[in-house]
């Protein structure tokens, strides 16, 4: 606790560290969670290379309106993902950095966000704001709030890989989380210095304007789950608290809603105009009311899925997210409607999780992404218990329950646990017919052993601090320091190790493929659909699941082609053998990991399996 207090001490007589302090961390926390090697891991099918294929045919054909995959229409997103990453393309080439550079920044942004908000409100309760708002205590507490809120956004296994993948889960998740603090900062600050706002003002503080805009950005990345997250969210504490009518009020809701039509209304009056009722029927049927009502694509998962997807996307910070939720005791309503408007994030924040949570849960599709927007509402909470417990007093007879000590307990069992998965989890890879040795070169690699042994020393460290009381605040920078080792030296390693087996070998015969092609050559790939492969050979590829497939539409089209009609074949050796051809019958490109790349004339397919 002296090492500690002569710290603050220090920081406290020269004001400006704390704010260069803030800086560094950031940076350097946002560089490790988003940038660092953001380029150097191929795109992973099967989504990925989607959305970064559609966005490099907006560049090539013009069209901004609809995106496009491998010459059809692809409805399942709305434009703003698709539009990043053309610009991204135009300035740092179309690579995997142009395809990834919407996700990171947005990532970073919301990162930022999240750190200031908390500096402003991120007292751990309410009787700091009401009766001590500017003590040294409460000003420490408030920047440990921001400096722990803002790494624990950041550097999560959820928000890191979306971070990392250029996708719009990452882009609607900032856009929703940035609305969601800017309706905060309105709600709190009605009237921000030097904003001349009367009551009958048609317009609100900037701050609601900035939750309108990021509202519709966050419609024009994913339709209308942007809106009805937030809205539900915001809807459900403003009825808790009582202030609905108020703050409509305040908010200038036609303003907002003019607004918002604005910017989202043009491009779906502009697409529906280009394809009519196919895309209403596609994205606001297929990819938005049926995900919610029916399962779509084989992503069904029983009621508890969440419950599993939070534990290990927060870890090991999701352990303590309910301690988190009950120190708020969010079930006294008459005393948090006495409290101010700025004494209310962390029970906020508790509507942000909880409804955010409840409503995916409800939904029939489930995906593990669909928990990323609750997350910064996770941290949050974590961040103001720890806030707390990091500047308490040592004295014993302060802590009433042992809540904290039994979570302790459980976080040592957690981390065992991760041990236990580094160790036996290559063990449970199964076939992989796109990487046949994963499993073996991930049992004979040493990146298992070195992910174990970050989790045994963190487990024995928090196991040493829990059997002293007045040790247990340290917990939170044992998890935090094996946390950032195991993202430096097992987790990113590890995407670099997956990627040369899985990835590489195709992308190189894509690229190969792209280099040795003949003008009007087909390309086929057999087995597998592999949406990347479009993308690194930039031209269109025809799908096959088995060969039996490719033989009868081969068969279906004979009369459409000349004779010596050129086929190029992407597939396993298991592939060619499926379709009769001896090694005389077709010429041998190149080979690479499981794939082998091949050109055959059509007939000559057609003569071997008449």
């Amino acid at each position: 606790m002296g090492i500690l207090k002569d710290w603050w001490q220090k920081f406290e007589k020269y004001p400006q560290r704390n704010w260069w302090f803030s800086g560094i961390l950031l940076g350097v926390t946002c560089f490790v969670a988003f940038l660092w090697g953001l380029g150097s891991v191929g795109l992973v099918d099967e989504t990925e290379p989607l959305f970064a294929e559609a966005a490099r045919q907006m560049t090539v054909t013009g069209d901004w309106i609809t995106p496009y995959f491998n010459g059809a229409t692809r409805f399942d997103k709305p434009p703003l993902v698709y539009w990043l990453m053309a610009i991204a393309y135009k300035i740092v080439g179309v690579n995997e950095w142009g395809a990834r550079l919407p996700s990171a920044l947005s990532a970073i942004a919301m990162t930022i966000l999240g750190f200031f908000t908390l500096r402003r409100f991120g007292f751990p309760s309410p009787k700091a704001v009401t009766t001590e708002p500017n003590s040294p205590q409460t000003q420490r507490q408030l920047w440990l709030s921001a400096w722990i809120g803002s790494a624990l956004m950041a550097l999560n296994l959820q928000t890191m890989a979306w971070g990392r993948t250029g996708v719009s889960d990452m882009l609607l998740s900032a856009c929703m989380n940035g609305a969601i603090f800017c309706f905060f900062w309105g709600y709190s600050i009605p009237s921000p210095v030097g904003e001349k706002i009367t009551p009958n003002s048609p317009f609100p503080n900037r701050w609601y304007i900035a939750f309108y805009l990021l509202l519709a950005l966050a419609v024009l990345t994913k339709g209308p789950v942007g809106i009805v997250l937030p809205g539900l969210t915001i809807l459900a504490f403003l009825f808790y608290v009582g202030k609905f009518r108020e703050v409509a009020k305040e908010a200038k809701l036609v303003f907002g809603a003019i607004l918002f039509s604005i910017i989202t209304i043009p491009w779906f009056v502009a697409v529906i105009l280009a394809n009519g009722q196919v895309y209403i029927d596609s994205f606001f049927g297929y990819h938005n009311i049926e995900r919610f009502t029916h399962v779509v694509n084989h992503h069904s998962a029983p009621w508890y899925f969440y419950f599993l997807v939070v534990l290990i996307g927060f870890l090991p910070w999701s352990l303590y997210v309910p301690i988190a939720m009950a120190r708020l005791r969010f079930w006294r309503r008459s005393f948090w409607q006495q409290q101010p408007r700025s004494a209310h994030f962390g029970l906020f924040c508790f509507y942000w999780f909880a409804i955010i949570f409840i409503f995916f849960s409800v939904a029939v599709t489930k995906l593990p992404s669909y928990t990323l927007p609750l997350l910064p509402g996770a941290s949050v909470l974590v961040a103001l218990l720890w806030s707390q417990e990091l500047t308490r007093s040592p004295d014993l007879k302060q802590r009433k329950d042992n809540s904290f000590f039994i979570t302790g307990i459980a976080n040592v069992i957690f981390l065992l646990l991760l041990v236990a998965g580094c160790l036996y989890g290559p063990f449970a890879i199964g076939y992989d017919p796109a990487a046949l040795n994963l499993a073996e070169d991930a049992i004979k690699s040493i990146l298992p052993e070195i992910g174990a042994l970050i989790w045994s020393i963190g487990a024995v460290a928090i196991a040493f601090l829990l059997l002293r009381q007045k040790n247990w605040r340290w917990i939170f920078c044992v998890n935090f320091i094996a946390l950032f080792c195991f993202i430096i030296f097992t987790l990113i390693p590890a995407s670099y190790f997956a990627d040369n087996l899985r990835q590489k070998p195709l992308r190189e015969l894509a690229r190969f493929a792209a280099r040795v092609e003949q003008p009007q050559e087909e390309f086929v790939m057999i087995g597998f659909q592999k949406p990347s492969l479009v993308f690194y050979s930039q031209r269109p590829v025809t799908f096959f699941s088995h060969t039996p497939h490719f033989l009868k539409r081969l068969k279906e089209k004979a009369g459409d082609r000349p004779q010596d009609y050129p086929i190029l074949i992407l597939s396993r050796p298991d592939k060619t053998r499926e379709s009769n051809l001896k090694s005389g019958d077709y010429e041998y490109l190149e080979g690479k990991g499981s794939y082998q790349l091949i050109r055959v004339n059509r007939d000559t397919i057609l003569q071997r399996n008449p």
